[in-house]
């Protein structure tokens, strides 16, 4: 079953970069108009640091749909994974409409200049991203235990993807790139308030 989801995730991202290089093109004109930044620009960096950071969100979402019945919870990590699925299709889109690498042999956040923080342990490369070990304690737990586990990793998650998102909208030079920054902190904001209100029901609050 794991290998038939995985099929079907490649298949359906392979979609969403198409699509992101075609939405990319609308939004900011012809091929002839398009700026192309350098593979060491903030947009770049950007983009290839949130694909990654939004690819453990899509992957923690589905874990804990697959652990809980609530309904509130499943219908939030459904939204959130078909969100950030979608916004990661754009953006490696547009690394392949710039003709720049995926990957970087630069630190990650680089391109914030913070390529020097501590990072990388356990899996967390980036800000709120949850380490090896939470994901592995998340896909251990069941229905309530699970839902504020999820709710807690979540918040922390989002509230790093602001700070790159903030980071996008002072450095990044593509219009399409900064509009979509401002998508992701307005969206993101919004599920951190939402997330506090259903910890809160649940007896239990964010992490500091």
């Amino acid at each position: 079953m794991k290998q038939g989801i995985g099929w079907i995730a490649a298949g359906a991202a392979a979609v969403l970069v198409a699509a992101g290089a075609v939405t990319y093109a609308v939004a900011d004109g012809d091929d002839s108009a398009l700026k192309v930044p350098a593979t060491d620009s903030a947009d770049a960096g950007f983009s290839r640091d949130m694909s990654i950071h939004h690819q453990q969100a899509v992957e923690m979402s589905y874990v804990v749909r697959d652990r809980t019945a609530d309904e509130d919870v499943r219908r939030l990590a459904y939204d959130i994974a078909q969100t950030q699925a979608n916004q990661r299709g754009m953006m490696l889109g547009w690394l392949d409409l710039w003709g720049l690498p995926k990957a970087s042999s630069d630190a990650p956040m680089t391109w914030m200049g913070m390529g020097d923080m501590a990072a990388g342990e356990d899996g967390a490369l980036m800000p709120g991203m949850a380490t090896n070990a939470q994901m592995e304690k998340l896909g251990e737990l069941n229905g309530k235990q699970a839902e504020i586990f999820y709710l807690q990793l979540m918040t922390a998650h989002h509230k790093g993807g602001i700070h790159m998102a903030e980071g996008c909208v002072s450095k990044c030079t593509v219009g399409t790139a900064k509009r979509l920054a401002e998508t992701m902190v307005q969206g993101q904001q919004s599920e951190i308030d939402l997330m506090a209100d259903m910890l809160e029901e649940r007896g239990a609050e964010a992490r500091p």
